[in-house]
Formats: structure tokens, sequence, C-alpha cells
């Protein structure tokens, strides 16, 4: 097992494939250095730091690993390479992710010289008491699933009276399992929530172009933190660069928070980030709220196996903001009660829930409850809504309590998202929210309204605006592009339980 130092000091490096240029001749290097090699004493205190995380590089060499190590045996076979990136200017080893070697063959010739992105992956297998390893030294080919998309900060241009979303990004696998009309996301061995919240974010980084050191604070929701004990939120805000970093310590300025309330543990603080920001009163305040999850079930045949029907995987970020605002807060009301219709007791490896008893009492109360005061909060009328976004456990709740309240086809269904990822839980809502997005045109009213078992519901109504156009181009990663994708990778359900329990079997 590796030590705690150790691997501080490998994430340090590899999360963010750092790497130090010489200010005097240029050379570049894959390592924290001091001095060049080349120029020797007269580059002390003239190198600058540079990374790798949002390049673009290409798969130089590569070759077939047929026997892995103990660390590496549920990967099964796999691809590992030399990757170039600036040009050629720096060569570093690392593994092709997102791919099953199946019977077919293939030339590794062909794939040698591709261009390639950078992933955050889990590294190895560890032991469960030890710290999970991760890195970003594992690529995917940039003209397939994950395309390359240039990550460019734009200076503010517009300030608005009000908080609202600057920004988002979702993520989910390309990996899908398909029974009847329903597919689900898969991850692959190597992701978790931790993965998905930072790929995420990435996205929600590329889509609002603001600068990652202005972000003040990030909120990560999540049932599935790979830890019992410590936060995801801290390695997504180191990952990611959130805030002013100093360097010469390895901290981000930045406050990082795990929250918790099911499948609203992201939505609750919607309403928390837009009060933050508004409180901070400055243009350069961002605040981030991420949801993601691999969400769980048992087996078919065991008690709650039924789960394993709607379970998916994947993510969502919000940027919230003053400047440049895609969608503005028009109100919100959160409802809550002691429904305990879902739960998962300390060290049990899988949730159990109250069967029927999850519907009315619990789902359809409070995501109804919610709504209805919202809308009369806010004086408003089913026929005063563009679009409605109702958490998705399956597709016949949102559907029923969308209809039940008013709302017709045209008005639900572009959100309703669940058939094509399944249930990501705190990612669940917010992935709906964004399909939205996609597809709203300014001065459009949006009301969405999650759910966490437990019981609670959060509503919200968003007024969008002129620039949710002006950003669109920006991102290449949408909703519909996941959803109907060319390099979308099918499997079968045995394979489907073996990517669930990940690196760890667990």
């Amino acid at each position: 097992m590796s030590s705690e130092p150790i691997e501080r000091r490998v994430a340090y490096i590899g999360d963010r494939l750092r790497g130090t240029r010489c200010g005097f001749c240029g050379r570049e290097y894959f390592k924290i250095k001091d001095y060049c090699g080349a120029c020797g004493r007269e580059s002390f205190g003239k190198m600058e730091s540079i990374d790798f995380f949002y390049e673009e590089g290409t798969l130089e060499f590569c070759t077939l690993i047929n026997e892995p190590t103990n660390k590496f045996k549920r990967l099964g076979s796999y691809i590992y390479g030399i990757a170039s990136f600036h040009n050629g200017n720096v060569r570093f080893p690392g593994r092709l992710t997102d791919h099953i070697i199946r019977d077919e063959e293939f030339s590794l010739e062909e794939l040698e010289g591709r261009k390639i992105v950078p992933r955050f992956r889990r590294r190895h297998a560890a032991e469960p008491s030890g710290i999970v390893p991760t890195i970003s030294l594992a690529f995917t080919f940039a003209d397939e699933y994950y395309p390359y998309q240039e990550y460019r900060i734009v200076k503010p241009s517009k300030e608005y009276d009000k908080p609202g979303i600057v920004g988002y990004g979702v993520y989910t696998s390309k990996f899908r399992i398909k029974e009847g009309k329903i597919e689900r996301a898969i991850p692959f061995l190597d992701e978790d929530a931790m993965t998905a919240s930072v790929e995420a974010g990435k996205m929600a980084l590329i889509h609002s172009g603001i600068d990652h050191r202005s972000v003040d604070k990030v909120y990560v929701g999540s049932e599935s933190n790979p830890y019992a004990v410590k936060p995801m939120a801290s390695k997504v805000a180191q990952v990611l660069k959130l805030g002013e970093e100093e360097a010469a310590e390895g901290v981000q300025c930045v406050d990082a928070v795990d929250t918790e309330f099911a499948c609203k543990a992201a939505t609750s603080m919607f309403k928390d980030a837009a009060s933050l920001v508004y409180y901070q009163g400055s243009k350069g305040s961002y605040t981030m709220v991420i949801g993601a999850d691999n969400s769980q079930s048992a087996p078919r045949g065991e008690p709650g196996g039924e789960l394993d029907f709607f379970v998916g995987y994947g993510g969502s970020a919000f940027l919230f903001g003053m400047c440049d605002v895609i969608a503005q807060f028009e109100g919100w009301v959160s409802i809550t009660s002691d429904t305990p219709d879902f739960w998962r007791r300390d060290l049990q490896r899988y949730p159990s829930h109250g069967g029927r008893f999850t519907g009315l009492p619990a789902y359809f109360k409070h995501v109804t409850k919610a709504t209805n005061k919202l809308m009369e909060k806010l004086k408003l009328k089913p026929q005063d809504v563009d679009y409605f976004v109702a958490h998705q456990p399956n597709a016949a709740f949102p559907t029923r309590v969308a209809k039940a309240l008013g709302f017709k086809e045209d008005q639900f269904l572009p959100g309703l998202q669940v058939a094509k990822f399944g249930n990501t839980y705190s990612g669940c809502s917010p992935i709906g929210l964004a399909a939205v997005l996609e597809v709203a045109k300014p001065d459009n009213r949006i009301i969405m309204t999650s759910y966490g078992s437990g019981a609670g519901s959060d509503a919200y109504s968003f007024i969008t605006t002129s620039q949710l156009e002006d950003k669109k181009p920006r991102q290449k990663f949408t909703v519909g592009y996941q959803a109907a994708n060319p390099f979308l990778d099918y499997v079968d359900y045995t394979t489907y339980r073996r990517l669930k329990q990940g690196m760890n079997g667990n």
C-alpha cells in the first residue's frame, strides 16, 4: 500500500499533469524542477509552472498489456503508451482508458499518431483502508466520445442585479446498458463520483469562460463518495485549481465542502451559492455546485435489487455569479419532512427502500407541494412556465407529477433524461436542467424541482437571458451529444455489474 506522503506527491503533479518550462531556453519538463538541465544555475528562479490538464496531445507509441500486475488486474488487458504534448516538447507514459479489449483484432499502429485528451481517473486498485490513488495520466481519443475542448478565459462583460447560472457542465460515461426503451450510463472501472465531479466541473469552467481562480467556494453533493470519512470536494478543488493557488504550500484558497441529502445534495446548495455571490457583490466572485453519483443498487434477485433497473452514473456542475448570467434566479422554495423512504445504514453496501411508499407519501407529496408553493409565491400558472424539470428516479414518476401539476409534454419532455442516462441521484434533476438550457431561448421561464429521500424538495424558477445563446457555441460535450453519440459502448449485464464494482471490486 502506498504511503500518504508518496500519494500526496504523485497526486500534486499527476492529477493536474504539472510541468515546468525554462524561462531562458524554453525547454519543458513533466516534473517540478528548480533549474533547467540545459541552462544550469542561470535558470534558478526563472522556471515557469505549466500544466497539460486542458491540452490536446498525441499518442506516439503504444503497446498491449495482456498480463497486468495485481493493482491493474481488474482492468484486464489494456493499452499503455507514450503521449506527447506541445508539439513533442514533452513526453510521458500513460494508459488508454475507456477501452475494453474484446476478441476482435486491431492494429496498435492504427492507434499511434491519433490525438488524445487527458482524463482524470483512479490510478490503480487500492486497499479498502488506503488512499484512493488518482491521476490524469490516462487518455482517451479526442475524435471519439470525449472531444477536445479549449478552455478560454473570457473577461466578464455584463453585471446583473440578481445572481444566476453563469455556466454548467455535464458528464456521463460512454458505457451504457440498454434494456427495452431505457439506457443507463455506467462508469468505467477507473471512474467514480469523484472523477465525474472533476469532469463536470471542467465542462462548467469551459462553458462559462470564467477564471478558475475566481471560484470562492465549491459544494460537491453525492451519496457515493469513495470515502466514508474524507471530503472529495478538496480533491475536486485542487484538480480544478479553484481559487488562488499557493503553489509553494500546495493549497488552494477556496472553501470546499461535501454535502449530503440523498438526490438533492446538490440542488440544496443552489440557493446557498446564489446567496453567497449576491452577498459578495463582486464581479469576480463565483460559486460552483456539483452533483455526482455512481448510483448504487444490489444485484437483481437480492433484496433491494429492484433499483438495479434504473440506477445510472454521471454528474453535473453549475457555476453561480452576478456577471454574464445565462439564467437568473426568480425564486425558490424548499420543503422537508422525516419520511424514511430510502436509506443506507453505516457500513451497509447497498441502500434499502420503502417499496411503494417511495411514491405517494414521499416523492409525489414533496415535489407537488414544493412546486405549488413556488408557483403560488411567484403568482404563476402552468401556462406561464416554458419548461418544467422534476427529479427522475424513473420515467413514470416525473411524467405523472408533471401532468398532475398541469404541465404539457412540450414543457416537461425536454428535461426528461432518465431513459438516456438512468437515475444519476445527485446529478439527476440538474442534468435535466442542463438539457433544457441547451434548447431554451432567452426570456424562457424554467422551473426545476428536485427530490431527496429522507425527505425534501427544492423548487427553483429561472429566467433565461440573452447570454444563454452567446455561450452555447463554447460547449461541444452537451447533454444531447452524450445521449446520442456514435461512440457509445453497449455492454451486457455481466459486464455492467463488473464495471459498477470498479477497480476495487466493491
